[in-house]
Order: structure tokens, then C-alpha cells, then sequence
């Protein structure tokens, strides 16, 4: 299993980003020591001490530097060299998951997705949920009354993605899109009639944050539906 993380002058949350996937991966060798877990960090057009930050995150990282701040760039320039790496095992049995330097993810996140290729799925759809530390008390409010549990809405997150690597060459990966490169991927698995299958396991808990990264990204949902960001205590 290999994991891509795209990050652009992210110093202040990659942290939190790689210790979470620090222990998903622990968690998830507890009971699976044969499974390989390899992260690959993008660094994009990076300007700040992301890159140090990760040189002294305390996990093992694979680091790929573009200059292009282009997220589905990042992501498929993560990918090419997640599975450029040497193995023996087939592409069918393979599997990339995708999160984002401002997520956290759940420490069975990795269990989820190992399920999920183990199971015949080809792409698999996971939740996310903005930082409630990042939303006022309205806000919380109405993010839980629109999100009740069992609640399956399938929307299409990078920072929550996962594609079995035969499926994804077979669709031709990521496209270099500014933006929504994470949907334009699922659409062509589905017009490929790939087995595509959304979760509510391990939600991505991401930055409430509302100027993000790309125009139209998670950011900008959220300052569309919840206004400016409140103060924090």
C-alpha cells in the first residue's frame, strides 16, 4: 500500500498530517506485519518549512519536489513514484491512497483501505469532516443535523481516496487539473464500469480552513456554508 500526499506551504498542519498516518500505520502492522506501507510526499511550489517538517516528522517518507502548484499534478507525480518503487507484487494486489497535508486521518484508515483491496474494490470513496475546532457552535451544529450518522452522501474527497493500482492505470490516473482532479478520476473509473464503492469507515478529519489551496476545493465549501472562520479561544 502506498500513500500520496500532496502538500504546497504547509508547514503548520503536515505535522499533524504524517503523525496521524504514523499511526495508522502502526496500527494497522499491529495486525498485518507482512503489508508494506509507503508514504510519498509532493512537495509543490512549497515556499515555506514544509520540507522541514517532514525531514523531522519521524516517518519514513518518500519525497517528490514539483513546481507546478497543481494538485492533480502533485497527486499523480506522487503516484508515479509510490509504484516506481521495486516489488513483486502485481498491480491487481496493489493499492493508492490518497489524503491531503491539512487531514488527519483516523488510525484504522489504512485497515479500511487495506479491507476495501482485499475485497475486490477498484476506488474507494471516503468521508471527510472538517476540524470542529474550525467551526463556531452554529456551524457544528449544522455540519452534525446535515451529517447524521449512517448518512452516506458519496461526495468525492482526495483527502479521502483510495484506487487499486490496475484500475488506476487502467483509467490513466490523475489528470493535471488545478482543481477537482480527485473527481475527474472517479467519473472515469465509473464510465470504465470500475467497482467504485463510497464508506463511512475511518472518516479524514481536514482543516476548516476557508482559503485553501485551489479555488473551488473543500475551503471554499466551507466559506460558502459557514461563513468566515470564528476566532479560536
Amino acid at each position: 500500500m502506498d500513500v500520496v500526499v500532496p502538500a504546497h506551504d504547509e508547514h503548520e498542519l503536515i505535522g499533524a498530517c504524517l503523525e496521524a498516518l504514523r499511526l495508522a500505520r502502526d496500527r494497522l502492522l499491529g495486525t498485518e506485519p507482512g503489508v508494506e506501507v509507503g508514504v510519498v510526499v509532493v512537495l509543490d511550489a512549497s515556499t515555506d518549512g514544509t520540507a522541514e517538517v517532514v525531514a523531522t516528522s519521524g516517518l519514513a517518507t518518500t519525497v517528490v519536489e514539483i513546481a507546478e502548484q497543481n494538485v492533480g499534478a502533485a497527486r499523480r507525480a506522487g503516484a508515479e513514484a509510490a509504484v516506481a518503487s521495486p516489488t513483486s507484487v502485481p498491480d491487481a494486489h496493489r493499492w493508492l491512497a490518497t489524503t491531503d497535508a491539512d487531514s488527519r486521518v483516523d488510525p484504522s484508515w489504512l485497515a479500511v483501505h487495506l479491507d476495501a483491496l482485499t475485497s475486490g474494490v477498484d476506488v474507494l470513496l471516503g468521508t471527510v469532516r472538517p476540524d470542529f475546532d474550525d467551526l463556531d457552535e452554529d456551524g457544528r451544529r449544522r455540519w452534525l443535523e446535515t451529517h447524521p450518522p449512517g448518512h452516506l452522501p458519496g461526495n468525492v474527497h482526495g483527502a479521502n481516496l483510495g484506487v487499486r493500482l490496475d484500475a488506476y492505470r487502467r483509467i490513466g490516473g490523475f489528470a493535471a487539473l488545478a482543481e477537482h482532479e480527485d473527481v475527474d478520476l472517479v467519473a472515469r473509473a465509473r464510465l470504465a464500469d470500475l467497482d467504485v464503492r463510497a464508506t463511512l469507515a475511518a472518516p479524514v478529519i481536514t482543516s476548516g480552513r476557508r482559503i485553501g489551496r485551489t479555488p473551488g476545493g473543500y475551503a471554499a465549501f466551507l466559506a460558502s456554508a459557514y461563513g468566515a472562520r470564528p476566532a479560536r479561544a
